[in-house]
């Protein structure tokens, strides 16, 4: 059977083409061509006809094989998925008690604008996105099809944990975009609903277990519409599901409630097919372990290696290049170094270069990795302006001994 290869059309937000009709057209320009690349945004400019350039933003392919860059298409059973980004800014939904306004998530309606190219831009291990995905898509499925919860148990949460830095609330983000956009044939629009815990129950703590059933019924209140993914994300998690067993005294009463509430909206809540809780954790030791055993999926999100933080400076410096801060040099991808034994020559030079600037960043979170080519234009200035790539890479490698040197 023929692996599967998503074809993800953005359709432009003023476009008048009914969907079946751009369609058509993207078929025909795939049709023009043996093989497409992966894993990367092809924007109008590269369409071949007119039509689609006049219609469509971008076009994104992907499938199961992640490192690969280009597949043939004769080789692949395509499905199409095609959305418009939605332009409005994110909404602050806000609660109110004893008077006053408290400001208790963040309301995103997807697809957004605000993420798009977030997915293709986050890198990790191969296959951690792609099962994340599987996942999603499994739940909706089981839950189309009515399987009996009694029989075969599924919570729809996810729990990203690791190392701050390493990217998990975006992933959380990127996540319920992509949800929206695969599962565009069951659902009209995503909403992506990001609790505010800290600042919600801060204040009134000693009430927070009433907070989490008010809030949640705010969100049941969206779950109404059997057309909308609802994705509920909290960021996280151990400042409201904190372990009850180190609970002791006074004060944690209010934690045990908290968590008491929490775990009972989550068994309400996954009765409805349109939702999914999105959770991230730096301390999974601190969560309550009934949390934690409701979690479908526990993916830790670990450091990047080597040959992630490739990936990372290779997209970095690409887009410098684009923008014109470094001259247009040839950056391989880690494939073809592989298939070239790693050995220098004219077309491996600058690329195995950047790969011992990787060796170097061991250690570094993915947040301080994107912080890197920023801080050897700002540390180094004599690199603002056109410079090659051996000069830039140069001033890279003094940023990372910097970067190390000066942490805290």
């Amino acid at each position: 059977m023929a692996d599967i290869l998503h074809v993800e059309v953005c359709q432009k937000i003023d476009s008048t083409l009914p969907e079946h009709e751009v369609e058509e057209l993207v078929n025909a320009e795939l049709d023009a061509n043996e093989e497409v690349i992966l894993n990367k945004s092809l924007v109008a400019e590269s369409f071949s006809l007119e039509a689609l350039k006049n219609h469509v933003v971008s076009i994104f392919c992907s499938c199961k094989q992640e490192e690969k860059t280009h597949v043939k298409l004769r080789a692949m059973n395509i499905k199409i998925h095609i959305y418009r980004l939605n332009q409005e800014e994110v909404a602050m939904e806000t609660m109110e008690k004893d008077g006053e306004e408290i400001s208790a998530a963040a309301h995103w309606i997807l697809p957004s604008e605000e993420f798009y190219g977030l997915w293709e831009n986050l890198f990790y291990e191969a296959g951690v996105k792609e099962n994340l995905l599987n996942f999603i898509e499994t739940a909706m499925i089981y839950s189309e099809r009515k399987v009996n919860h009694h029989i075969i148990s599924w919570n729809k949460v996810v729990l990203l944990h690791g190392p701050p830095g390493t990217g998990k609330t975006s992933l959380c983000k990127a996540l319920a975009q992509k949800a929206t956009i695969r599962l565009g044939n069951y659902f009209t629009r995503g909403e992506l609903v990001e609790i505010n815990s800290h600042s919600l129950f801060s204040k009134w703590f000693s009430e927070s277990g009433k907070l989490v059933m008010s809030l949640f019924n705010q969100i049941k209140i969206l779950l109404q519409d059997p057309k909308a993914l609802v994705c509920i994300l909290i960021d996280e998690i151990e400042s409201l599901a904190h372990a009850r067993k180190t609970c002791t005294g006074g004060e944690p009463s209010d934690s045990i409630r908290v968590v008491n509430a929490l775990l009972t909206e989550l068994d309400n809540i996954k009765r409805y097919p349109n939702v999914l809780i999105l959770t991230t954790s730096n301390l999974t030791e601190a969560i309550d372990l009934a949390f934690v055993d409701r979690a479908d999926i526990k993916q830790s999100i670990n450091l990047p290696n080597e040959q992630v933080i490739y990936k990372i400076y290779s997209a970095c410096v690409k887009e410098l290049m684009r923008t014109g801060f470094i001259e247009t040099e040839p950056i391989q991808d880690l494939a073809y170094l592989k298939m070239m034994g790693y050995e220098e020559d004219s077309k491996t030079k600058h690329s195995l270069m950047l790969f011992d600037l990787c060796r170097e960043s061991i250690g570094l979170s993915g947040r301080a990795l994107k912080k890197i080519p920023f801080l050897a234009h700002a540390l180094y200035p004599t690199t603002t302006k056109h410079c090659t790539l051996v000069k830039y890479l140069r001033s890279m490698h003094l940023a990372v001994q910097t970067h190390k040197e000066s942490s805290i």
